[in-house]
């Protein structure tokens, strides 16, 4: 096994500059009413309660979030176990973005 981290922790720069580039996709792992809610501009709905990682869009750098970093790193378990190489979550998640003051769609 290779000594590359199997989960990779993105703060909110991180994330901010990687939707101001397109170089990632911020897969919102939250349960539909919370994301709709609220959830950070151009992220993608995929709830944990019916989570498929073949569903996940493909050729994209995807980074999960969910309300505070939890059930990101399940849907990270959950792809790697499925053999897909996907390891960025946002560690703070969508509650560091609205603290923060982030904008919200």
């Amino acid at each position: 096994m290779s000594d590359a981290p199997r989960i990779i922790d993105l703060d909110r720069e991180t994330i901010k500059q990687g939707l101001r580039d397109g170089s990632l996709v911020v897969v919102d792992v939250r349960e539909p009413h919370e994301f709709a809610a609220g959830h950070i501009p151009g992220a993608v709905s995929h709830p944990l309660s019916t989570f498929d990682p073949a569903a996940l869009p493909e050729g994209k750098r995807i980074v999960f979030s969910c309300a505070a970093g939890v059930r990101s790193v399940r849907a990270l378990e959950f792809t790697q176990a499925a053999g897909r190489d996907i390891r960025e979550h946002y560690k703070g998640g969508f509650k560091d973005w609205i603290a923060s003051g982030e904008p919200v769609e």
